[in-house]
């Protein structure tokens, strides 16, 4: 039996872990800022990618993918009167889906230019793809800019995908510490992006379906309206525990 007072012995060691994590992070960082600095990078921002990418180790042999997948890149659905589609330009460079996070994290930085892109690119994956690359670390950085693409974006028809995304995202290790050091403008759009899919999910069930069935189809109607409930029930008790896991008040 411990003594009163006693130090636990579990904490002691997630702090020696985290400590000697922190060490090692240092470590590759500043090999990386020197390796940057003889390479004599021509911008803060190669000089900076170049450090965020440190963690990431070179492509072997297995890690390729043995099939090309043409990536398709569906324009975002709105609804209206007249729906207008405009297609999204394929960038030369990517010919198909990357399957390591280090491939993600070249086509992020290298392939992808704009925010559309850069949104269409998230879709494409999906959240089961993401969560399973960045299941063991999510790159210092990259949460917010998926945050932020996000919350510059989304719209109502890739509501589901989207939650899907920050569902997986939440669950891939030091998530918590990823949101910390959040900066304020990420923390900002993180906030937008919550505020629109929650009232993208009270216009969606309110404005999509009646209040009253009547007429032969009344039965039919009601039966869809019980499900749409529950589910309008769901999405909400969803995107609530999401605001609680990204810590938006």
């Amino acid at each position: 039996m411990e003594a009163a007072g006693a130090p636990d012995p579990a904490a002691l060691a997630r702090e020696l872990w985290a400590a000697v994590a922190a060490d090692e992070r240092r470590e590759r960082e500043n090999q990386a800022k020197l390796r940057a600095l003889r390479q004599r990078v021509p911008s803060y921002e190669e000089f900076r990618d170049i450090v965020l990418a440190s963690h990431l180790k070179p492509l072997e042999k297995k890690d390729k993918m043995g099939t090309r997948r043409n990536v398709l890149w569906n324009p975002c659905a709105v609804h209206r009167k007249a729906q207008q589609t405009s297609d999204v330009e394929i960038p030369q460079e990517l010919d198909q889906l990357p399957g390591t996070s280090a491939e993600f994290y070249r086509d992020w930085r290298r392939c992808l230019k704009s925010g559309k892109e850069k949104y269409q690119f998230l879709l494409e994956l999906g959240g089961k793809a993401l969560g399973r690359m960045f299941q063991a670390d999510l790159g210092f950085g990259l949460l917010g800019e998926f945050l932020t693409v996000l919350a510059e974006n989304v719209c109502p028809g890739d509501r589901a995908a989207v939650l899907q995304i920050l569902q997986s995202l939440s669950g891939t290790k030091r998530f918590g510490l990823n949101v910390d050091l959040l900066s304020e403008s990420e923390k900002e759009s993180s906030r937008d992006l919550f505020r629109k899919l929650w009232s993208m999910s009270r216009d969606h069930w309110t404005t999509g379906h009646p209040s009253s069935p009547a007429g032969c189809e009344a039965e039919r109607e009601a039966h869809v309206m019980d499900t749409s409930l529950q589910k309008e029930a769901e999405e909400e008790r969803m995107v609530m525990e999401l605001m609680k896991s990204y810590q938006v008040n």
